[in-house]
C-alpha cells in the first residue's frame, strides 16, 4: 500500500517551500486555569508511540487557502508535535458569517471518527470586546487527493479501494449525524503518506433538513462534483448530493482526470447527460421550470454508461457497478452511502484499512483483534437548536466566546497567540494578502 516508482517524485513532503520564521508562534497561558507534493506511504503505526519525524520539525509555513480561512502548519509549544492551525477571520460580520462559523466550530468539536478531521484544540480568545478571529487547531495532514490524483505517482487498485472505502465510512458517520457536507471534492479529501484520509472542510456543511417545503441554498458544491437535482435547481436536497460527488472523485481515481469537467452549470448537465441518457419525466418533478425546458426541448439521448469501462484498467464490472450505482440521476434512487460500503466492490479496502492501518483494531502475539463495528455511526445527531435563539452578531459573539471558553475546561494548559513572533506576523501578512484577493475576486 505505498506510492512509489523508481525516479519519481514522492507525492506528499514540502508542498510549499518554508524558511524559517521565529519561535514562540504560541504563548502557554500558564497564568490562567483551563478554562481559560506526498512522501512515500509507509506502514500505519500508532502516532503516540512515533517521536516527530525531520518533516514534523519543518518551520511554519502557510498549507492552504480557502474561501472562509488560511491554514497554517505550526508546532505545538506543549508536545513539540506539528499540527495545523486554521484562522477563522472576519467571523462577525454579519449574522450569516456568525452562524456558519459557530456550525463549524461545533462539528469540528462534535466529530469523534477516525476518518473526519475533528477540532484537537481552540486558541483561548481575549476578551469579548477584542473578539474578532477564532484559531482552531486540527490534525496536521500531509497531503489531499487533488494532489495525489494529479501527481505522476501510479494509483494501483489497491489505493483506490482504500481511498474509497473511507471517504464512504466517514460519509456514513456524516450521515448517520444528520449532516450533509455539501462540498465533497478532492481537495477536501486529507491524506497521509501512509493512504490514511480524513474528510475536511465543513465551512458550506449544514444539518439534514427534515421538511421538504423549507427551501435550501443552490450554492453548494464545487461545479464539477454537483449533483443533478441541485444543478436544475431543486429548493430541497438530501444526503444523496455527497453520495453523488463521490462518485464523481471514485471516475476520477479511476481515470486520473475529473468526469464532468465544464465550463458552466449547463453544460455540466448536459455532460451528465451525454452519459448517463435523458433522465425520466419523474426525476424532473422537483426541478426548475427553465431546466426542466432545457432538458426536455433537447435530443433524447440514450444512457452510454459503458464509456465507464475505458476510465483505467482498474475499471472492472464490479468497480462499474458500484459507480453506476452512485451516478444516478434521480435521487431517490441513488444508493447511500451506508449501502455502497455493503458493495463487494469494498471489501479488499476494507479488509486493508482495518488489517494495517485502523486504530479501531488491534494487533496482538496470537493476531489481530477486530472491532465489532467496522462503520460506526455516530453516538446520537449533530444539534442545531441554538441558531433558532441566534437573532444578533453581538449575541453569536457571547455565545461563540462561551462555548470556547467552556470547550477548554479540563483540558490541557491553553494556548493563545504571540503576536510579537515572527511566525505570527507573516501568518497576518499572508492572511491579509489572501483576504484581500478574495474580496477582489467577488467584487468581479
Amino acid at each position: 500500500m505505498a506510492f512509489h516508482g523508481a525516479g519519481r517524485q514522492t507525492v506528499c513532503g514540502d508542498l510549499f517551500p518554508g524558511s524559517e520564521l521565529g519561535h514562540k508562534y504560541f504563548c502557554v497561558n500558564s497564568s490562567c486555569s483551563a478554562g481559560g507534493g506526498a512522501a512515500v506511504p509507509q506502514p500505519y503505526s500508532n502516532p503516540a508511540s512515533e517521536v516527530p519525524s525531520p518533516a514534523e520539525m519543518e518551520p511554519d509555513r502557510p498549507i492552504g487557502y480557502g474561501a472562509f480561512g488560511v491554514v497554517w502548519s505550526v508546532t505545538d509549544p506543549r508536545d513539540g508535535r506539528k499540527v495545523a492551525l486554521k484562522k477563522m477571520p472576519n467571523v462577525f460580520q454579519n449574522l450569516v458569517s456568525c452562524k456558519r462559523v459557530f456550525r463549524e466550530l461545533r462539528m469540528l468539536c462534535f466529530f469523534k471518527h477516525d476518518n473526519v478531521l475533528s477540532a484537537l484544540d481552540i486558541l483561548q480568545p481575549p476578551q469579548i470586546d477584542c473578539f474578532e478571529e477564532i484559531y482552531v487547531i486540527t490534525e496536521l495532514m500531509q497531503s489531499d487527493l487533488h494532489k495525489v490524483i494529479v501527481s505522476p505517482q501510479p494509483l494501483t487498485t489497491d489505493h483506490i479501494k482504500v481511498f474509497l472505502y473511507q471517504i464512504l465510512r466517514g460519509l456514513k458517520y456524516l450521515h448517520s449525524a444528520g449532516i450533509l457536507h455539501r462540498d465533497i471534492k478532492p481537495g477536501n479529501l486529507l491524506v497521509n503518506s501512509n493512504c490514511l484520509l480524513k474528510i475536511c472542510d465543513f465551512g458550506l456543511a449544514r444539518v439534514e433538513e427534515p421538511d421538504p417545503s423549507r427551501h435550501m441554498t443552490q450554492e453548494v458544491v464545487t461545479q464539477y462534483y454537483r449533483a443533478p437535482e441541485v444543478l436544475m435547481g431543486c429548493r430541497h436536497y438530501g444526503s444523496a448530493i455527497d453520495v453523488w460527488s463521490v462518485g464523481c472523485i471514485f471516475a476520477e481515481l479511476l481515470g486520473r482526470r475529473i468526469l464532468f469537467q465544464a465550463q458552466s452549470p449547463i453544460q455540466q448537465l448536459d455532460l451528465i447527460t451525454d452519459l448517463l441518457g435523458t433522465p425520466p419525466l419523474s426525476a424532473l418533478a422537483s426541478a426548475c421550470e427553465g431546466a426542466r425546458a432545457h432538458i426536455l426541448r433537447g435530443p433524447h439521448k440514450p444512457p452510454s454508461l459503458s464509456v465507464l469501462y475505458m476510465l483505467s484498467d482498474g475499471a472492472t464490472h464490479e468497480a462499474v457497478h458500484l459507480l453506476c450505482r452512485m451516478l444516478v440521476f434521480d435521487p431517490a434512487k441513488r444508493i447511500s452511502g451506508s449501502d455502497a460500503l455493503s458493495h463487494p466492490y469494498l471489501d479488499e479496502g476494507r479488509l486493508r484499512y482495518h488489517t494495517c492501518m485502523c486504530q479501531c483494531c488491534y494487533s496482538v502475539p496470537s493476531g489481530r483483534v477486530y472491532t465489532r463495528d467496522f462503520e460506526p455511526v455516530a453516538e446520537r445527531p449533530f444539534s442545531h437548536s441554538y441558531e433558532n435563539s441566534l437573532l444578533s452578531v453581538w449575541q453569536g459573539k457571547e455565545l461563540i466566546h462561551r462555548f470556547i471558553t467552556e470547550h477548554q475546561q479540563g483540558k490541557r494548559v491553553p494556548l493563545c497567540i504571540n503576536p510579537q513572533s515572527a511566525a505570527f506576523k507573516t501568518f497576518i501578512r499572508s492572511t491579509a494578502w489572501h483576504s484581500s484577493k478574495v474580496s477582489r475576486k467577488e467584487e468581479r
